[in-house]
């Protein structure tokens, strides 16, 4: 049962929780993976809120007659746990020099108030533990209240049912702050989110520590009612030290926190605080466990107080989003960039007559039986058309070595190019810290794990698409005469001339030897199906070998790009924003 009978809680309220549910949904969907300057603190900020949400937040405003919740933190060595144990008048936590001392957060409430804290309502990430009082005659067994569970995370919290308790409030024993254990840290401070109010525990010695001082301004900005014990204080500088302290609590917006002072004094056999040092701290609890509009008043408080701060958290992590979005637009440009710039190069080769160069020009030499032709053109290659007539009625030289030496150097072509562009891509990404999170160890800097395979593989596929458009081309016209002569293949490899001899960047007799090259090429195809016929399979086969080079290094350029996932849903900043607006009018009233 959660609560009384006699004290039923209102109904939650509709509107109110259905902002906060979709602002913790849109939480849910934020996606920070990339290693940009403030990543880290963007991710934490999103886990933080989400629990804040979870742990407080919700169940605040489900419930906003539950008992309130008073979390007890402070510095290590402070004396909170002795402190608990003496507001409910017997050792109830272990208190001890071991540090950490308190690890299982241990919640004490009025027995008639034990269905408030029984189920998730509050912390719902924690499983709960029925505890027992502690016996301050012996050493308790590892199973009981007060002892420490192995190393690693706290996820349970031990329900302790004190009589001596006020009805109204219930206490919560809290980690060391400042703890040697990062779990440690990690529970307290998600203790002290889900507080209404915190009773923070420091010394006379150690008050004005950093690591107290940055929670405490966090107190003051979410306005959450904070009431300071001021712990061990010698005796003759109480004022002295007390004034102190209230001066540096009004200079960080916390002048209206309680100030209660606990003499430095000795504890009985059992370990425990007279009574009389803690009973202006008891009484002021129990006068607000008692005051239903003030326990109303400080609920309402802190629970807007927070309520804004998420609001503009929310508004933080939609800045972080975006950069993660300009950090991933960065690296995928880098990437695009460098491959389109391969794309460009390779279509460069193989259009100015690069590839006709060496071993492919002399095999096509020998092919088409020109060489003493193709040496005459130092003067001149005005007798072309002598020479068309006499290669029909030759032999040509087998076109299989010219569609080899073709395959080999548009082969190496693209093989350069994109190592270079992956190259390219693995510099750009490690000289930016999100490209470097992403590629760690890996080596991305040549082309993927059989890529020379596939390449060629691909070049072979091109090959046979012009077979394949020659043959269409040809159907119905009758040049069977001159294909039993020079082949499909023959006429496949006089267009890879023709498409690959542009003769840009050529220069002196290479130019005349590729442009003859071509004229040969040209010309033979017009033999077959014309000039008409011609532009277009020399365009169409241009358009087919682009296709085939852009798949190819789309592919490897994928090896990079798959590590930033799939596509980015831009518009999410703003539903941030969005609901971050909401929170703000929320806090301010509007929805409640």
């Amino acid at each position: 049962m959660r609560h009384h009978d006699e004290n039923p809680p209102p109904e939650p309220l509709p509107a109110a929780v259905g902002v906060l549910e979709d602002a913790r949904a849109a939480l849910l969907g934020t996606e920070l993976p990339l290693e940009v300057p403030g990543a880290a603190e963007g991710r934490e900020a999103v886990r933080a809120a989400a629990a804040q949400l979870d742990d407080y937040v919700l169940p605040r405003y489900r419930s906003l007659e539950a008992p309130l919740l008073a979390v007890v933190g402070g510095s290590t060595g402070a004396g909170k746990s002795t402190l608990v144990n003496a507001l409910v008048g017997h050792p109830v936590t272990r208190a001890g020099a071991i540090r950490p001392t308190t690890r299982q957060p241990i919640l004490l409430h009025h027995p008639s108030e034990t269905g408030w804290f029984a189920d998730q309502r509050i912390l719902p990430g924690m499983t709960r533990v029925t505890g027992r009082r502690a016996d301050p005659a012996r050493q308790p067994p590892a199973d009981e209240v007060g002892t420490e569970p192995e190393a690693g995370a706290v996820t349970s919290l031990v329900m302790l049912a004190e009589d001596a308790v006020p009805p109204g409030i219930s206490l919560l024993d809290a980690p060391d702050i400042d703890s040697v254990s990062d779990d440690n840290r990690r529970l307290a401070r998600q203790l002290l989110a889900a507080a209404d109010l915190w009773l923070f525990v420091t010394t006379a010695n150690r008050y004005a520590d950093a690591v107290p001082w940055k929670l405490l301004r966090e107190a003051a900005a979410r306005e959450i009612t904070v009431a300071v014990v001021l712990d061990r204080v010698p005796a003759g500088v109480e004022d002295e030290v007390s004034a102190d302290l209230r001066s540096m609590l009004g200079r960080q917006g916390l002048g209206g926190a309680e100030l209660f002072v606990v003499p430095e004094t000795g504890l009985d056999a059992a370990g425990m605080l007279p009574p009389a040092a803690v009973e202006p701290l008891r009484g002021w609890l129990e006068r607000l466990a008692g005051d239903a509009s003030a326990r109303a008043s400080l609920a309402r408080r802190t629970l807007h107080g927070v309520v804004r701060q998420l609001g503009a958290t929310i508004e933080r992590i939609a800045d972080a989003e975006e950069d993660q979005h300009d950090a991933g637009d960065r690296l995928r440009g880098d990437v695009a960039a460098a491959y389109a710039q391969a794309a460009e190069r390779i279509g460069s080769a193989t259009r100015d007559g690069t590839l006709l160069r060496g071993e492919v020009l002399a095999r096509w030499q020998d092919f088409v039986g020109t060489g003493e032709f193709f040496r005459s053109l130092e003067s001149g290659i005005g007798r072309w058309r002598d020479r068309i007539g006499a290669f029909f009625s030759g032999r040509p030289q087998p076109v299989e070595t010219v569609e080899e030496a073709i395959e080999t150097g548009l082969h190496a072509v693209v093989v350069d190019e994109t190592a270079r562009a992956a190259e390219e891509s693995d510099a750009r990404w490690r000289a930016d810290p999100a490209g470097r999170g992403l590629l760690a160890a890996d080596d991305l800097a040549a082309p993927g794990e059989g890529f020379s395979e596939r390449a060629a593989s691909e070049i072979r596929a091109w090959q046979g698409d012009l077979m394949e458009l020659i043959r269409t081309e040809g159907e119905g016209k009758r040049f069977t005469a001159r294909m039993v002569s020079f082949g499909v293949n023959g006429v496949a490899v006089a267009l890879m001339v023709v498409v690959f001899a542009s003769t840009a960047g050529l220069t002196g007799l290479e130019v005349g030897i590729a442009g003859g090259s071509a004229i040969v090429g040209q010309k033979v195809l017009e033999a077959i199906f014309g000039e008409d016929a011609v532009r277009r399979l020399a365009q169409r086969a241009r358009e087919l070998l682009d296709e085939r080079c852009r798949d190819l290094l789309a592919e490897d350029s994928r090896r990079y790009l798959d590590r930033l996932g799939g596509p980015v849903a831009r518009a999410h900043p703003d539903l941030l924003r969005r609901h971050a607006r909401d929170l703000a009018r929320l806090a301010a009233g509007d929805a409640a």
